[in-house]
């Protein structure tokens, strides 16, 4: 608190600094609650850190005990011109892919044109785009040629429309009408200009009859497995079941791309060293949460945690007891081998060997044998599941321990405040003692004063 300025005038006295030195001894009693409290908040803010490295081994835990992991496919292409993507309903096989032909949108191309910006004339242009036909007004203000081909591009219908410049004689700009899909469903027909004004010039350069095609219509063309296809889109669905073949070039007589489906190895592969990876940095996080280091004098949040050491325990039992049945029981059996420090080590080859030939193995090991309840045998997945989601959810180990010392921080707070307003109490009596203390020295100086003046004027008169 503000210490009052007149304090110690009538003694003299330096009652300000002194009451400011009890103040700071008596508020010394606060520093054992402040640090008591940056403890829980470090605590906190460990369990935090622990709950988020434990988070990551659980999501990686899930992947493993997701059977569409054991069952997904992928699809790979061997050879030029034919890319693959994989869809739902794909079957494991070989398939051999020869193209003959890429599937194409035509373009057709008017006359020439002296100017792209001239005003050509009014009316209605039509024509037809597979199964659909399009009406387009053009007015007199837009009907340059830039005017009609904004107005054929607005229209979406089907067809895209530029202008190039050959370069050529007095008329050298030319409309270009390209599909805007492939194959020939997609062709443009009966396009007919019909002019409102005396201009027909239009009418005879937008005449279907009077363009030129550059570029026809084409169906991709192809085999597989001997079987001819056709399809109005490189990307060609259904002729390998739950595969998209994506063409982008043709095949000379004796060539052909192989297209292999097959299991997702890698995805699996990577699920395994994701569980591995996640284990080994959810164990390094504990260890620097509970490490010690002598020469620094510092220790981590959790060291002697109680909560901590019930995570380790529970993980490291779910991990070593392993799976009742099946071929395989326990991780070393799939070539992870639990080290002295104890993460975890990862044989890639061990693993590979056993993806090829004893991947529903390893599906029982992580997923279990599933089934109706009489028959389902959990695996090590579920095991691991069920003990993180006790410790993760709500309710749970991490949780409530979070929560107990969230409790003892409000309880911290409630005894600062009352220190705090023991220590305002006792400073205000100091004060008022110093105050009291203050006036007595000045009384008892005054009446000092008064003595020495009679004692010096009774000398003064006995000397005389």
């Amino acid at each position: 608190m503000a210490s009052i300025s007149s304090l110690g005038i009538g003694s003299g006295l330096d009652l300000n600094g002194l009451l400011d030195q009890l103040e700071s001894a008596e508020r010394k009693q606060l520093e054992p609650i402040m640090a008591q409290q940056k403890s829980y908040e470090a605590k906190i803010s460990a369990y935090g850190t622990l709950q988020g490295a434990m988070t990551k081994f659980q999501d990686a835990v899930a992947k493993l005990n997701d059977p569409e992991l054991y069952a997904s496919l992928s699809a790979s292409s061997q050879g030029d011109g034919v890319g693959t993507t994989i869809t739902s309903g794909a079957q494991p096989g070989n398939f051999s892919v020869h193209v003959d032909s890429l599937a194409r949108a035509q373009s057709m191309t008017t006359g020439g044109f002296a100017s792209r910006e001239d005003e050509l004339g009014s009316g209605t242009l039509s024509f037809t785009v597979g199964d659909d036909t399009v009406a387009i007004d053009i007015t007199q203000e837009d009907s340059s040629l830039e005017g009609i081909r904004d107005a054929i591009n607005a229209s979406d219908a089907g067809v895209s429309a530029s202008i190039v410049n050959t370069g050529s004689g007095d008329t050298p700009y030319q409309l270009v009408l390209t599909s805007k899909e492939t194959g020939t469903q997609s062709t443009l027909t009966g396009m007919t200009f019909s002019a409102t004004g005396d201009d027909k010039t239009l009418e005879t350069q937008l005449d279907f009859t009077a363009m030129s095609q550059t570029v026809a219509a084409q169906d991709a063309s192809l085999t597989v497995n001997g079987i001819a296809i056709t399809s109005q889109s490189n990307e060609v669905k259904g002729a390998i079941e739950g595969v998209t073949l994506s063409l982008t070039e043709t095949h000379a007589e004796d060539e052909f791309a192989t297209v292999k489906v097959e299991h997702n190895n890698l995805a699996l592969r990577e699920a395994v060293q994701g569980f591995v990876k996640s284990y080994n940095d959810l164990k390094g996080s504990m260890g620097d949460l509970s490490s010690f280091n002598a020469e620094a004098g510092t220790a981590g949040e959790l060291l002697g945690d109680s909560t901590l050491r019930s995570v380790e325990s529970r993980l490291r039992s779910a991990l070593t007891s392993g799976v009742a049945e099946g071929a395989f029981s326990t991780l070393s059996d799939i070539g992870i081998s639990l080290q002295l420090d104890g993460t975890l080590e990862l044989d890639n080859d061990r693993l590979d060997d056993i993806i090829s030939t004893q991947r529903d193995d390893l599906q029982r090991f992580f997923a279990g044998s599933g089934g109706d309840s009489t028959t389902e045998r959990p695996g090590l997945a579920d095991a691991l599941g069920d003990s993180l989601a006790a410790m993760l959810d709500d309710g749970g180990l991490i949780e409530n321990a979070t929560s107990g010392l969230e409790t003892r921080m409000e309880g911290l707070v409630d005894r600062y405040a009352s220190t705090e307003r023991s220590i305002d109490a006792t400073v205000e009596r100091y004060r008022a003692q110093f105050g009291k203390l203050d006036s007595l020295i000045a009384n008892m100086n005054q009446t000092s004063s008064y003595l020495t003046q009679q004692f010096d004027a009774l000398n003064a008169l006995n000397s005389q």
